[in-house]
């Protein structure tokens, strides 16, 4: 069972150390430059976070949230901007990422940043967890590629925390996966949208 817990409206409002802060706004040139190539690549479902937000967020559930562990792991990471974010505040970060152009910015990201994030080309998700679906279209489903957690030899339950921006509609699903893989006590925290996150941590029923 999921047990949400509520975020302070006012964590948009810490401070974001200037190290950190520049080197998102060097992520975001990055980021923008990529899209304007969008006819160079077919990563139409990438969408950039508030990644300022997110690290407000992290840094307040490094403070604020019990955590059952230490290892981080970002589900389709994209840039791997989080999970850079992560390893910052001192979690042991890994990453998931299917597409292989993202992959490239990914490995980029994580050499120039730099950051010590355990990066993985194949699918985030665990083995059986589309069946979880009742929707055979949503984007997360579609992601090929070798099983991360086979090819580190961990489960989702060996996660503390779980990362994702779900594709609208996905988030539910989300939700399903970690409900079903992760360890009693680990959180999954999600980018709903603009200023909108969301954080729940699995309890037993």
């Amino acid at each position: 069972m999921l047990q949400p817990i509520p975020i302070p409206s006012q964590v948009n409002t810490q401070p974001i150390p200037p190290s950190i802060a520049a080197k998102l706004s060097s992520m975001r040139a990055r980021i923008e430059a990529f899209q304007d190539c969008w006819d160079q690549h077919r990563a139409e479902q990438f969408v950039a976070a508030d990644y300022e937000l997110v690290y407000q967020t992290l840094e307040w559930i490094n403070r604020h949230q019990t955590q059952i562990g230490s290892r981080f792991l970002e589900w389709g990471c994209g840039f791997a901007a989080v999970a850079c974010l992560a390893d910052e505040l001192k979690w042991n970060a890994h990453a998931i990422e299917a597409h292989a152009d993202l992959i490239g910015q990914a490995r980029k990201t994580i050499r120039t940043w730099p950051a010590t994030v355990d990066l993985f080309d194949g699918n985030f998700l665990p083995a059986g967890a589309p069946q979880l679906s009742l929707d055979p279209t949503l984007p997360s489903l579609g992601h090929g590629g070798q099983s991360a957690y086979d090819a580190w030899g961990l489960e989702l339950d060996d996660f503390s925390i779980v990362y994702s921006y779900p594709w609208p509609g996905e988030d539910e699903f989300h939700e399903d996966v970690f409900d079903r893989y992760a360890a009693i006590g680990a959180l999954l925290l999600m980018f709903i949208g603009p200023n909108e996150m969301r954080l729940v941590r699995k309890v037993r029923r």
